[in-house]
């Protein structure tokens, strides 16, 4: 029995050396994978058991459909979300406003801004705010309830919304629409801790703390869902493909295809249908790589496509839904083939490059070797043995068969041969 308060003391401490606040940080614009990486961000922290989910933001808006997303996981989630407008002169306009206030507990730093969530189109002109009463007034509830939920002032988050209005955060504070001014992430994790939220009372002083990191796939979506590098994608791969279909040769329309595909994925087209499309398309590439010589550059452009397919196709962000296991043999198996046609690809270009860079061989036999098999008379031509070949040749002078000669030149298929 002596040693059992030894090891309750060894439980207590492990517990506590584990315990620790997770990061996830929302920047720039919010679109289709800002939602899918609070989510991941959500499952990650769940399994871990982490005392509670911070999520940075500094955005100047974006999409509504997302932005509902994303309160939607916060909702739905065990896991204390707290909002933090983090760093110094950062902003949470817009769409930032209405997740700040669809977090558990809302902070901001010192020197940043709220505020400013009118609904906007983007047309030719540019930006133009949304004066249609259904899409306001479906805004305004969302924003009233979410603040209503979370005790806060729903007038003012009606404001943002209807007189686009802007808060600082000490006015924030000051106006109910936050729970906590911090300057820093640790001074935060102080005001926290004691707190109940989602009926678990936070011990967050002095507690560590981990910055969550996308996978790959999302690394990838966010960086294509970016609407300025989505648009800038179609617009280069509609001008490509016009050029390539107009001219002779392969690599224009390729890269115009595979440029559309990846702005329609940033633009939220399906990623799964797009990702199949590109493995589809890689392997098509590959198999006309074997039937034509293109130097390997199509051969390149369909490793990439299966490659990029395969990242954004095996759901490799989901630990909850498919084992670790699972996830490498998927992956693995959609990306070995690319692997060992790549690395033959490449054997096959460099021994190309490496003959295409010798000396020719016609340039070379001056001065070699052969064997007359025929007698060589001047005026007419004869057969010569040549590193085991047969080759025609001629002579001014006359020759027997089986006669050591030297090559002096090369006229056409002949060769000019003497003793």
């Amino acid at each position: 029995m002596r040693f059992f308060p030894a090891f309750l003391l060894f439980l207590i401490f492990a517990q506590t050396a584990g315990a620790q606040v997770m990061v996830v940080e929302l920047k720039d614009t919010i679109t289709s994978a800002s939602d899918d990486i609070v989510s991941e961000a959500l499952n990650t922290a769940l399994i871990e058991n982490v005392e509670a989910l911070i999520i940075i933001l500094d955005t100047p808006g974006g999409g509504l459909e997302e932005t509902k997303k994303i309160i939607e996981h916060i909702d739905g989630s065990p896991v204390p979300v707290i909002g933090y407008v983090y760093p110094k002169g950062a902003t949470a306009w817009s769409a930032g406003t209405l997740i700040l206030l669809g977090t558990d507990v809302a902070a901001m730093t010192p020197n940043t801004i709220i505020g400013s969530a009118q609904p906007v189109e983007i047309t030719s002109e540019g930006l133009r705010p949304v004066k249609e009463e259904k899409i306001i007034n479906a805004v305004v509830a969302l924003a009233e309830e979410k603040a209503k939920q979370h005790g806060r002032n729903a007038t003012a988050a009606r404001q943002f919304i209807t007189e686009n209005l802007n808060l600082n955060a000490e006015q924030a504070k000051e106006a109910n629409v936050i729970e906590i001014v911090a300057p820093s992430i640790e001074d935060l994790l102080t005001q926290l801790d004691g707190m109940n939220v989602k009926g678990k009372e936070l011990k967050t002083s002095g507690i560590s703390v981990t910055y969550y990191s996308p996978s790959l796939r999302l690394a990838i979506l966010n960086l294509l869902s970016n609407p300025i590098l989505a648009s800038l994608l179609m617009l280069v791969g509609i001008y490509a493909l016009v050029f390539g279909l107009t001219s002779p040769g392969y690599g224009a329309e390729i890269f115009g295809v595979i440029s559309i595909s990846l702005g329609l994925i940033g633009l939220g087209f399906s990623i799964n249908i797009a990702a199949l499309f590109l493995i589809a398309l890689g392997i098509s590439l590959l198999l006309f790589e074997l039937h034509a010589s293109t130097f390997g550059l199509i051969g390149l452009a369909g490793i990439f496509c299966v490659v990029l397919g395969s990242v954004l196709l095996v759901p490799i962000g989901y630990p909850r839904l498919y084992s670790p296991q699972f996830q490498t043999t998927l992956l693995i198996s959609l990306l070995a083939p690319a692997v060992v046609f790549g690395s033959f690809l490449a054997f096959a270009v460099y021994k190309m490059m490496e003959i295409r860079m010798k000396k020719p061989v016609m340039g070379g036999i001056i001065g070699d070797k052969a064997e007359t098999i025929d007698e060589l008379i001047p005026g007419a031509t004869g057969y010569v043995r040549y590193q085991g070949e047969y080759w025609l040749a001629r002579s001014e002078e006359k020759i027997a068969p089986k006669t050591k000669v030297i090559i002096t030149g090369k006229d056409g298929p002949v060769l000019i041969v003497k003793t």
